[in-house]
This record gives structure tokens, sequence and C-alpha cells, in this order.
């Protein structure tokens, strides 16, 4: 709606991650260049962890959008608690390898092929793994055994973990002593500073073809960053709700006032603490089935498919809210018309 009333030509604050919309804060730049010294080296493992929101997999898809792929190639794979055998199987699938009833040391031996024989092509492979935290023990073991296969003396591959706060207190662990003295370049990304939200705004707006309608109250950034603290998915929420909110009222001019507004309809929104009590934990463990055999390669599950669909079920959760009050304020202001007729008394 918010599109056409005020002349965009794509979202600006949309929640999948996309490269054309990097923006280097301080945080990110500073991530941007220990990545840079950490990939330049082409061995052990660089880490980069963040809040939800941070902007991890954005700094990814940038890092995915400029490297040089004639002499860099990356794949990546998204974890969800898989075990040590089935990270292999996803790496050998990215890799494609066909790893249908192949034993572990087949598998390991495939695996080196692989990378071998993108070596010999004059590349190196770069394993990109998310959601780092949620690994267990076996396979941060088995990403530390991958990160040995060398050939002629160099390094055949090179991983990257982007994972949340707690993969640092992992990463504490007696037991990952050997993978932690392969780390050779770490960073953790922290909130936007107040002073970055107006030009990280506009750079958005700018490039979905923004030309000044609506304008915004220098005051109302400061509200967005007191609302957000800063975090760039919590931001381009409250932006993207804003703008809704703002063409519906069609408003001109964003100020502080409808920024704590729309905050204030999102808190309201959110479950409450019982709510959330009930539902599904993120990240848990499930319950194991004695005999169950181990699913065959093709049924190894993809985790990028499914955190795909699960965003696009909470982006459509969010937007029939959205639509709901749309029609509430409709209605509303029919009924506010003097000669209008009161649709809602005449629906009861």
């Amino acid at each position: 709606m918010y599109l056409d009333h005020y002349g965009f030509s794509e979202p600006p604050f949309q929640l999948t991650p996309d490269a054309r919309f990097w923006f280097e804060s301080r945080t990110h730049k500073k991530a941007k260049a220990y990545l840079g010294y950490g990939i330049a080296q082409g061995e052990g493992f660089v880490i980069v962890t963040g809040e939800i929101g941070a902007g991890k997999s954005t700094l990814v898809a940038h890092l995915l959008a400029t490297i040089d792929r004639a002499r860099l190639n990356a794949i990546a794979i998204v974890s969800s608690q898989v075990e040590g055998d089935d990270l292999l199987r996803l790496v050998a699938h990215r890799l494609g390898v066909e790893s249908t009833g192949l034993a572990k040391a087949a598998l390991l031996d495939r695996i080196e092929a692989a990378l071998g024989a993108v070596a010999a092509t004059g590349k190196r492979t770069l394993l990109i793994v998310d959601e780092a935290q949620a690994l267990g023990h076996s396979s941060l073991e088995e990403l530390r055994m991958l990160s040995n296969f060398q050939a002629h003396g160099r390094p055949l591959l090179q991983i990257l973990l982007t994972g949340q706060p707690e993969f640092r207190e992992r990463l504490i662990d007696r037991g990952l002593e050997q993978l932690r003295q392969r780390v050779i370049a770490t960073h953790h990304l922290e909130a936007m500073e107040a002073n970055e939200v107006e030009p990280y705004m506009l750079h958005r707006l700018t490039l979905a073809g923004w030309t000044g309608r609506p304008a915004f109250d220098p005051d109302a950034f400061a509200a967005l960053h007191a609302h957000s603290d800063g975090v760039p998915r919590r931001l381009n929420q409250l932006a993207n709700r804003l703008l809704l909110q703002a063409a519906i009222a069609q408003v001109e001019t964003i100020d502080v006032a409808l920024v704590d507004a729309v905050a204030a309809d999102l808190v309201s929104e959110q479950p409450t603490r019982e709510q959330a009590h009930v539902l599904p934990l993120r990240g848990a463990r499930p319950v194991a089935v004695e005999a169950e055999p181990r699913p065959a390669p093709a049924e190894v599950r993809d985790i990028a498919l499914e955190r795909r669909v699960a965003s696009l079920e909470a982006r459509l959760e969010e937007q029939e809210v959205a639509l709901r009050r749309v029609l509430t304020l409709l209605v509303d202001w029919v009924e506010s018309e003097p000669d209008a007729p009161s649709y809602r008394h005449n629906a009861a």
C-alpha cells in the first residue's frame, strides 16, 4: 500500500537479507575488515557472532556478492542441531558429492577429493555455516577435521562460522581447544549507534526509489533508535510498519509521536509471557527414538529451505496483522463520515 502511495520502487525495509542494501555501520565495517583479513589467510576458522537481527546474514550476503568467484568457491549451509555425520552429508551435498550409502570414511574421501578438484582449478573453498550456536560438539569436531585437508602443503578448506552470542561461550569449552587454536579472526556485531540510524534509513530509502516522501522529523530518528535498540532487523520491522501507518493516515512528515505510536502497536502485538511459554522453543532438541535408522542422504533436511519457509510465515503473519489494522481504520473512517451508513451496525 505505502509503495504506491509514496512512489517506492520496492520495499526499503524488507526483513530478508539483501546484499544490495548493505550499509557499513561502524561495527559492520569492522566485521568486513576482519572477514577480509581472515579470508585472505586462506585457512582456519573465521567467526562472526551477533544478536538475533544484528545483520550477520546481510554481512554474509554482502560477502558472497563481492568475493572474487574466479578465486573462491563459497558454499553455505544453515545448521539446526545436526550431528557430525549429517553435517558431513550436507557439506558433501553442497560440493556436489553423492553420498548415498557411503560409510563415513568413504564420505570423507569423497569430500577431500571434491575439495582437491576445486583446488586444481586454482580456487579455494570457503564453507559458510550459519547458526553455528546450534551445532553439536560432534559437528564442530567434524568441521575441525575437514579443516585438516591439504594438498601440496596448502589447505583445501576454510570455514566461516556465524552465530548468536552463546556460540562465543561454547568455544570456551575445554573440548574445543583444538578448534580455538585454528581461529584466525573473530568479531562480534554490536548494535548500531544512535547517529547511524538516520544515514542507515536514508540509504535504504534512496535505494528503494525514495523521492523525499514521506519526510522525517530529525527527532524521529532518535526515537527509532530508542525503540529498536539499534538492531537492524528490529529497526527494519519498525520502519516498515511506520511507513504503512503513515500512508494510511496520509502523513507527509513522520514525527516522534507517530514513531512512538507504531512502536507501541508492535509491542502490543507480541505474545504475552504465558503465550510464549507454550510456543515451540527455538532450537529444542528432538526426542531420540531408539533403533531409528540414520536418514538416507536424500532425506537429510534442507535446513536453508526450512528457514526460508519460517521467514515467509513470519512475514505473512505480520502482513495479516497490518491488514486487519487497515480494515479497522477504514471502517472507522467510513463511520466518521456524516453521510455514510454505519456498516458495523448494519453487519450486526
